[in-house]
């Protein structure tokens, strides 16, 4: 059976996972990437180092963000969603965005490997993180589909 997802179905989907995609669109080019993220019921919240997504999105803030759900090719969600990407840039601001994220994430961050080399294991590290683009997106709709067998 195939669907649509009503609000509530598309929120959880959003709220439960932590690695989606972003569009973003300048200069006659289009751009997919796959990002870390966290989703606070209005945001998406992402941390990441200078280059074409954040070239990109500082020359057009409107992108498309997508998440995929998928047990098996008969069983999945899919989210796509529409808002605008905005850089936090006071510390106040940033310390909020990395908060939002790393709560988030590091509970996912159960390997020996990853555990040892997660951003926030040292205060070096921490600082390390901290220099790169911190960044939200204000989600302004979303439309999501299913199947299920």
């Amino acid at each position: 059976m195939l669907g649509a997802l009503n609000n509530r179905q598309i929120e959880h989907v959003l709220s439960s996972l932590i690695v989606g995609r972003i569009g973003c669109h300048a200069n006659n080019r289009t751009y997919v990437v796959p990002i870390t993220y966290a989703y606070d019921g209005t945001h998406i919240y992402g941390h990441t180092m200078e280059g074409l997504k954040i070239d990109m999105m500082r020359k057009n803030p409107f992108v498309c963000f997508q998440v995929d759900d998928i047990d098996n090719m008969s069983n999945w969600r899919s989210i796509i969603a529409w808002g605008k990407f905005e850089e936090l840039t006071t510390p106040e601001q940033r310390e909020e965005g990395m908060q939002i994220l790393m709560d988030k994430v590091m509970p996912f961050m159960t390997g020996e490997t990853t555990i040892r080399n997660s951003l926030f294991d040292s205060p070096q590290r921490t600082i390390d993180a901290m220099q790169g683009v911190v960044y939200r997106i204000k989600l302004t709709e979303k439309t999501g589909r299913y199947e299920k067998t």
